[in-house]
């Protein structure tokens, strides 16, 4: 029961990962907060935690609006009246040529992978500090590594990662630690529905892709929720790959 008598806010946490980590947080104790923009996804999720014999809310917003991002913490503190952890794990992937990608899908990508988990850090970062918690961001091999037809999504999660380290030097000197996780492809919604415009270079595509097949997203929530438990005190801007070996040559 590594997260017992903990809060954690787990965004995302319709499908994929982050209903996968919300399930996980469940399984090891955890009390969990679900924040999506779809309301059915997160009731399914809600019970599925719930059968786990733990407490939970949801809330319903865009996380691509600030203001969105601070009241969803604001409720999850609300709801439980503390706020241990926080993972941000929402995101999407689109595939474009450079010259295709419209100012809409730049602006709706940098929004949801790298502002949003921003400020919803700029919402519990107090209150995490008083309850020596901890910030788990869900990055991507594709942050670290070079992919072509995802520049808007990988130039976020690249920016994501340079966040965390960078928001883990700003409070070294405070009880909480800030990590992130970088999977590389997952067994999810999005990998399943995902579409190529024609004409791409598969080639391309092939060298990172991997060679192992995608991960079972429960597999990469176990990792997130190591990282949320105490059992990490001295994990502190690290980026944990979990990627196949993809980012490894």
């Amino acid at each position: 029961m590594k997260l017992k008598d903990k809060i954690i806010l787990v965004t995302g946490a319709a499908s994929g990962l982050g209903a996968a980590t919300a399930v996980a947080c469940a399984r090891e104790g955890g009390d969990v907060f679900l924040v999506d923009r779809d309301s059915a996804g997160l009731d399914t999720t809600s019970a599925e935690v719930r059968k786990l014999g733990v407490r939970s809310g949801s809330f319903v917003g865009d996380l691509g609006e600030r203001q969105v991002c601070f009241d969803a913490v604001n409720a999850a503190i609300g709801h439980f009246g503390a706020l241990d952890g926080l993972c941000n794990v929402a995101g999407f992937t689109l595939f474009h040529r450079v010259c295709e990608v419209t100012a809409e899908d730049w602006s709706k990508t940098i929004a949801v992978i790298l502002s949003a988990p921003f400020h919803l850090s700029q919402a519990a970062i107090p209150e995490l500090i008083k309850r020596r918690g901890s910030i788990v961001n869900v990055a991507s091999s594709a942050g670290i590594k070079g992919t072509a037809y995802t520049v808007p999504y990988s130039s976020a999660k690249a920016g994501l990662i340079h966040m965390t380290k960078c928001m883990a030097m700003e409070f070294v000197n405070e009880p909480i630690r800030i990590n992130a996780v970088a999977p590389g492809g997952m067994l999810t919604n999005i990998m399943r529905g995902m579409t190529f415009p024609d004409g791409l270079d598969r080639t391309l595509i092939a060298r990172y892709a991997g060679i192992r097949p995608p991960a079972d997203p429960a597999e990469v929530a176990h990792t997130i929720v190591y990282l949320l438990s105490d059992a990490t005190p001295s994990l502190h801007g690290a980026i944990v790959s979990v990627d196949g070996g993809i980012t490894a040559g």
